[in-house]
């Protein structure tokens, strides 16, 4: 299994509380890159730009991909979010 492979796998594991359903099933991961040398990359787009749930599901996207054997680092930014900005700084730091 390649790393996007178990990338991937683990955020299936990550589930919207309120439908139930994990990010990959409900399209929420856009743009996922992952190198050779364990970097991976993605855009997190909650189903609504009011999602009261979006600064938890990036955190836990995040904390989901970082957990992955091989990964050595992980950049998740939120876009169409009424604060992103603000989550992608909290993103940073974390």
């Amino acid at each position: 299994m390649t790393l996007e492979e178990k990338v991937v796998k683990k955020l299936h594991t990550v589930i919207d509380p309120e439908t139930g359903i994990d990010v990959i099933e409900m399209k929420l991961i856009e743009g996922l890159k992952v190198t050779e040398q364990g970097e991976v990359s993605l855009t997190f787009v909650p189903s609504s730009p009011f999602c009261p749930l979006g600064i938890q599901l990036a955190f836990a996207i995040k904390e989901a991909v970082r957990s992955v054997d091989g990964v050595r680092k992980a950049s998740v930014v939120v876009d169409n979010h009424l604060q992103s900005a603000a989550i992608n700084r909290m993103l940073e730091q974390n």
